[in-house]
């Protein structure tokens, strides 16, 4: 009898699993029935450079940097050829210990493209970031772009949803709002651009430089060669799925391109909000502890139905 082919193609669980190591835990459960594929995504935020260094190869190279609170860190960029890859939130990631956008920068990613010796090309993955600052951090050391540069935008949306949407989930209360609203002004150019409202308005502020924005997941995904239709079942997911998993995620597009391919697409989250529209979506226990357990399980039982 022939086996099932499944592709295991998860994002990262922000602060719980590396999308590696969730697409590792999916397999282990999905070999038992199907030959299985494994393929980390991302979209720009959190994993996009080890999606694309697993994918792609290439040559690490580490810089000194400073966080969104002006702490030391040390940042990872990924060089092939004469391109470099960097990621908004290996600089400037969101620290669940730390939620503070009214006094998170995006300085510290300005610090790291400066620090480029003349790139051919350079790419950047926008999302995941603690800053709320409409890139005003970065652009105080940055007042031009080294190299041509295309943005991989996690998100779709226009400026002011880097406030009115995803404010809260960084920290700020109700009462923040109209200043952190007010810090966009510089960038109302820019406001109704897709990806504007990505990493905290810093899509708008690369776009004041004169990069290209782009939807991310696409982007990303077709970087990494995905191809849906070589597969009997799809299975991705991410931490938490909610309205902004069709809102440029990967996991969204992942499932969009088995739509159209016809290939079952199951999505997964920790936790479900909304579901996928058009795909099966499924909500894990909940449990950071037992995530890995979960998916494992998932997909053993992904056999029987």
């Amino acid at each position: 009898m022939t086996r099932a082919r499944t592709l295991a193609c998860p994002a990262s669980l922000k602060g719980v699993l590396s999308a590696r190591d969730a697409a590792a835990a999916l397999a282990e459960g999905l070999r038992e029935w199907s030959d299985v594929d494994e393929l980390p995504v991302a979209d720009g935020g959190e994993g996009t450079l080890d999606a694309l260094h697993a994918a792609l190869g290439g040559d690490w190279r580490t810089y000194d940097v400073h966080d969104a609170f002006g702490r030391p860190r040390s940042a990872r960029a990924l060089w092939r050829d004469r391109g470099v890859a960097v990621e908004a939130a290996e600089v400037i990631p969101l620290d669940p210990a730390r939620l503070d956008p009214v006094n998170a920068s995006s300085r510290g990613l300005g610090e790291l493209i400066a620090a480029f010796e003349t790139p051919n090309e350079i790419l950047v993955g926008l999302g995941g970031t603690a800053n709320v600052d409409g890139g005003a951090g970065m652009l105080e050391v940055l007042g031009e772009l080294p190299a041509r540069t295309l943005v991989a935008c996690d998100v779709d949306v226009p400026l002011l949803d880097a406030v009115r949407v995803f404010a809260a989930q960084k920290g700020a209360t109700p009462e923040q709002l109209p200043r952190l609203e007010a810090r966009m002004a510089p960038l109302a150019a820019y406001a109704d651009l897709p990806g504007a409202g990505a990493a905290g308005g810093l899509g708008a502020a690369f776009a004041s430089l004169g990069a290209e924005l782009r939807p991310g997941a696409p982007m990303i995904l077709d970087l990494l060669g995905l191809d849906t239709s070589a597969y009997d079942l799809v299975v991705t997911g991410e931490g938490t799925v909610d309205a902004t998993t069709v809102r440029g995620k990967a996991p969204g597009e992942v499932a969009r391109r088995c739509r159209d391919a016809g290939v079952r697409c199951v999505v997964f989250g920790g936790r479900v909000t909304q579901p996928v529209p058009g795909v099966e979506t499924v909500a894990l226990s909940g449990d950071p502890g037992r995530a890995q357990a979960d998916l494992a399980e998932l997909g053993r039982r992904l056999a029987r139905s």
